[in-house]
């Protein structure tokens, strides 16, 4: 069943979808930033996960009624409202939250994973720019999946690095071989939500 939320976060009312099964093992805030080609294809990955017994809020952390689209990159700004919806969907669900974020919105999630009060248990990035939260890596304490296409080439370089600056918590790299940005191939995006989902179930489901 999915409705339709208006997620109170910091300084603005965001819209989203909320997916519960009937049996559910934990819930995801699915969050990306603003239009990509990624978000018409979002259904795959929140019936994917639907499948695997997690509630899903699917999100737009960028305010599109505020048109502000040059806050994509605005990590310290988006990172916020990450952590305010998670503490909507933990009070409306009860159960331990995961993140799992697409670009800019993957890079709020790993900065918001390093604030002092984050309660997320594991966290899922779908090509991050993880350089954009360095302040916060090292202080990231969830299990860390970073999702990368092997042809998206600066990405897959700034994710590397990235690795480096996860000391705290369990960290892994998985690339899509052959896949660009948003993982345009054929069968790229499946591989991702496979990624997804088996990292989610690994350190949601307990």
């Amino acid at each position: 069943m999915t409705t339709m939320e208006a997620i109170p976060t910091a300084g603005v009312t965001l819209a989203g979808d909320l997916t519960v099964p009937q049996e559910v093992a934990g819930a995801v805030v699915f969050a990306h930033a603003g239009p990509n080609d990624l978000i018409p294809r979002t259904p795959q990955i929140t019936a994917a996960l639907d499948d695997a017994g997690f509630a899903t809020l699917s999100l737009d952390l960028i305010d599109s009624g505020a048109l502000e689209p040059e806050s994509v990159f605005d990590v310290e700004l988006l990172a916020p409202r990450l952590e305010a919806a998670t503490r909507w969907l933990h009070a409306r669900t009860g159960l331990p939250v995961a993140y799992l974020g697409v670009g800019t919105a993957a890079s709020a999630a790993l900065w918001a994973a390093g604030d002092e009060n984050a309660d997320v248990l594991a966290v899922v990035a779908l090509g991050s720019w993880p350089d954009l939260a360095a302040s916060h890596l090292a202080r990231v304490t969830a299990p860390t999946l970073l999702v990368v296409g092997g042809a998206d080439g600066h990405v897959l370089d700034l994710n590397r690095a990235a690795l480096d600056g996860l000391p705290a918590c369990e960290h892994e790299l998985a690339v899509v071989p052959g896949a660009t940005h948003l993982f345009e191939q054929a069968g790229a995006l499946e591989q991702a939500t496979d990624l997804t989902v088996g990292w989610l179930t690994r350190h949601l489901s307990k």
